[in-house]
């Protein structure tokens, strides 16, 4: 479809007619995944019968590539409208690590349905998605996939890449990046990157490659019981594009893949910038505005608790208010500037526990460092407020309490913004759930009492 003609269509439209042509195998570009679901999301909108007729047009290869992109408001259309032949049909087209992953999501929809298509599986898949489901969600075995391109030490390299070719061609792996060398009981020994194999030999043995380059030397990988986010980091210091996954015997049992690894930063980025902001990242994929609304409410309901707490604060100074209203002015830059440093120390110390860079050793230095940044950025607005506090009410007084006041209170702030999330980790709670409602209850109560306080002691 050209551009021009793009201007004058709805969303819908557009929606519509670029299905229909990747459907038909007429578009110049096919359609990514992501696209897949974003289109029959607005499809759904607008006609629901036409989006299910375009659910059940969907080959099952596009049809499980969408359904990894799709809420689960979105699934459930498909579990619901679609035969369980052709939804397995899907899931039998996904990689072990996909496979497992789209159950889960059916599963936690409706947990007959996906204990209905898990069996009718073939035992090969059945196997795979029970290996990768029964570590641990912080586990690299959850994460991988149990295809691999692998090959004994004593075949020769023609071999290997005789089987890498069938392999391809018969769809059962992808994005093969190294071949992994294995002795006869399924030990890594070594790995050489796929894109350097023409260079060798084809008719000599793996191991005859791997002894004259030393290929053992190059070999980075992850035990199966690995911490995630060690394995990330792994991909990060030594730029990988794979990493095998071993068991505690060394034996190859799968791997994890670069594009794997982004997938899992963006998803735990966008829940960890939605549990700062109160907001369930899977609610806001919901289809109706109310469901959406209902999940942000429970979050607004305790933030309203928090608030009547700091309105109780003010009302023990009423009296100090009543007797110079130019309190009742400033006492909202205090407990803004305060919630904006506190704000910053937590944001921060939130991205680094998520990337692991916060160990029990570091808290007191992470803690020192924001309470310093806090007190000596505290000092110099205080004294910038300070000033202008006298100029604007004619009150040096009143000057010097809003300038106490702010440097007690955003020193307190960076504390605050620091131990809060490290203290909801110790206890095993994400720290980025909860943690800026807490945090603008502290600052606030200490900005309102440390200010009306003083004012009360000083001015009063």
């Amino acid at each position: 479809m050209e551009a021009k003609d793009k201007e004058f269509l709805t969303d819908y439209e557009e929606a519509e007619a670029l299905l229909e042509a990747h459907i038909g195998d007429t578009i110049e570009e096919e359609l990514s995944p992501a696209d897949l679901a974003d289109h029959l999301k607005a499809l759904k909108k607008h006609d629901e019968e036409k989006y299910v007729e375009f659910l059940e047009k969907l080959d099952p290869e596009d049809l499980a590539d969408a359904a990894l992109e799709m809420p689960d408001h979105m699934l459930e259309d498909i579990i619901e409208t679609l035969p369980s032949e052709k939804i397995v049909e899907a899931i039998e087209e996904l990689e072990s690590d996909d496979q497992a992953e789209l159950l889960q999501s059916i599963e936690e929809i409706d947990e007959d349905k996906a204990k209905e298509l898990f069996y009718g599986l073939d035992e090969d898949d059945r196997h795979d998605i029970l290996t990768i489901n029964k570590y641990d969600d912080d586990e690299a075995g959850a994460y991988m996939q149990t295809e691999v391109f692998s090959a004994r030490e004593n075949q020769t390299l023609g071999e290997a890449v005789d089987m890498l070719r069938v392999m391809r061609q018969n769809g059962d792996i992808e994005n093969v990046f190294q071949l992994f060398v294995l002795d006869d009981k399924g030990h890594m020994l070594s790995a050489f990157s796929t894109s350097d194999l023409i260079l060798y030999d084809f008719s000599l043995t793996l191991k005859e490659i791997s002894q004259k380059f030393n290929a053992d030397a190059k070999v980075h990988f992850a035990t199966d019981t690995d911490k995630i986010e060690d394995v990330i980091k792994d991909f990060e210091e030594f730029d990988l594009n794979v990493i095998p996954v071993l068991d505690a015997n060394g034996v190859l049992i799968g791997r994890i893949t670069a594009d794997d690894v982004h997938d899992l930063i963006q998803e735990r980025a966008t829940e960890q910038i939605y549990n700062l902001a109160g907001v369930d990242d899977e609610a806001e994929e919901e289809d109706t505005a109310f469901s959406t609304g209902k999940a942000r409410a429970s979050w607004l309901g305790v933030n309203l608790c928090t608030a009547i707490i700091s309105s109780i604060i003010i009302g023990l100074f009423d009296a100090t208010i009543e007797q110079l209203v130019a309190l009742a002015v400033l006492m909202p830059i205090v407990a803004s500037m305060g919630g904006n440093t506190g704000t910053q120390a937590l944001t921060v110390t939130v991205r680094r526990l998520a990337l692991g860079e916060i160990e029990a050793r570091d808290i007191r230095s992470v803690i020192t460092r924001e309470v310093t940044i806090s007190l000596v950025n505290g000092s110099i607005f205080a004294v910038a407020m300070g000033v202008v506090a006298w100029v604007w009410f004619g009150m040096k007084l009143l000057g010097v309490v809003i300038a106490m006041s702010m440097v007690i209170n955003l020193t307190l702030a960076g504390f605050f913004g620091a131990i809060i999330p490290i203290a909801l980790r110790r206890f095993g709670i994400d720290p980025a759930v909860g943690s800026s409602v807490l945090l603008t209850t502290v600052t606030d109560i200490v900005g309102f009492f440390s200010f009306l306080g003083l004012a009360t002691w000083i001015l009063i």
